[in-house]
């Protein structure tokens, strides 16, 4: 069979050649990373919202007006006269109401029955947010695979968290008790800072390209990140004292600053039996330990700012200098709340500015770990 005769001019290996494969780190839908960080922010927000509501559930003495748990019916609210008045009395069979509030009106209960209401509700919001849209960029084939096993741990975690809060409104219910045990009230909070925090590690780590994150990380600042690693368990360990202040009321005790009650220990810091449990229902001593590790916080905060204010990388530089400021304004509003005692809007400000403080933090770290390069030109 007689061949056509080539060219001269034809080039050798014309045939069109198929496309280039793109390595599979970053293989998948190419708007697939944007898709589920903007999701995440939107559960980052909610997970926001339920912390300052929670807070304010507990700050209105709100988080006991409902004495059951119904997943599925108790999303809806009382929609008549009879069911309200159904609620109410569930409500003041409570050792709470007997103990605390004898005497309430319907319109009171009223009151501190919606802010908790709103908080369980918005945790319903919560959960199907997160399964709508896990399974649908799963099910899409949009969810990176670096992104699967981290977000599939903060829906876990997100379930955990309804469990640990009835097991919290539980504590709460027994005979004898007007609140909820405030170290049930901490790993509730705990927990709800956890997952923010692992939401705002997802958030940074789609915010850019796989291959982005491994040049990153041969830029990486060790000493710097193991500074800014103390640092956020310091800040996780200020933000359950915080609850445990909380808990008990330990923020209207001892009004002073900088002294508590005339002299640097407070009075009989020691004097509940047996001891150890004065460091969970001695307002006095939980009050002392949550301002001393405030300071240590300080302390360790400048350092690893001086730290990382020497770094190359003018966004790592920044985000370390937004720490610093986070920081004293939270001392700010510390002492703020201290000397109002913990007036309302004091305190939930204080709280809201913790969550501020965290996610600086954790954006201090990462940075640290996966700093933007700059070019010459800047």
């Amino acid at each position: 069979m007689a061949t056509k005769p080539r060219s001269i001019f034809e080039e050798v290996g014309s045939q069109q050649r198929p496309a280039t494969v793109t390595g599979a780190i970053d293989r998948g839908r190419s708007d697939g990373r944007r898709w589920v960080r903007l999701w995440l922010q939107v559960l980052f927000a909610l997970v926001v919202a339920m912390i300052v509501i929670g807070g304010l559930t507990r700050l209105t003495d709100s988080g006991l007006s409902i004495t059951e748990w119904d997943l599925v019916t108790g999303a809806l609210p009382p929609l008549n006269a009879e069911h309200w008045q159904s609620e109410f009395d569930l409500y003041r069979a409570s050792p709470q109401y007997e103990l605390m509030n004898r005497g309430m009106t319907l319109q009171e209960f009223q009151f501190i029955f919606w802010w908790e209401w709103g908080h369980r509700f918005l945790g319903r919001v919560v959960g199907l947010v997160f399964i709508a849209g896990f399974l649908g960029f799963l099910l899409s084939k949009r969810m990176p695979q670096s992104a699967t096993r981290g977000t599939l741990l903060i829906g876990a975690l997100i379930g955990l968290q309804g469990a640990v809060g009835w097991w919290m409104v539980h504590s709460g219910l027994q005979d004898g008790m007007t609140s909820v045990a405030s170290y049930r009230l901490a790993t509730h909070l705990g927990l709800a800072f956890v997952i923010l925090g692992l939401i705002a590690w997802q958030v940074n780590m789609l915010a850019r390209r796989e291959t982005d994150l491994l040049t990153a990380r041969r830029q990486a600042e060790p000493r710097l990140f193991s500074g800014a690693t103390g640092l956020m368990h310091l800040l996780f360990l200020q933000i359950v004292l915080g609850a445990l202040v909380a808990g008990i009321d330990a923020g209207r005790a001892y009004p002073t600053w900088p002294d508590m009650a005339g002299g640097f220990l407070p009075p009989e810091p020691l004097e509940i039996v047996p001891v150890w449990r004065n460091f969970f229902e001695n307002a006095g001593l939980v009050q002392f330990i949550h301002r001393m590790t405030g300071y240590a916080f300080a302390v360790l905060a400048v350092v690893v700012w001086l730290r990382g204010r020497k770094s190359p990388h003018p966004k790592t530089r920044r985000a370390f200098h937004w720490v610093l400021g986070a920081m004293v304004i939270q001392i700010a509003l510390g002492i703020w709340a201290v000397l109002t005692s913990a007036q309302l809007h004091v305190a939930i400000t204080h709280q809201a500015g913790a969550v501020l403080l965290w996610v600086l933090v954790i954006r201090g770290r990462f940075l640290s770990r996966h700093p933007v390069a700059v070019t010459i030109r800047g």
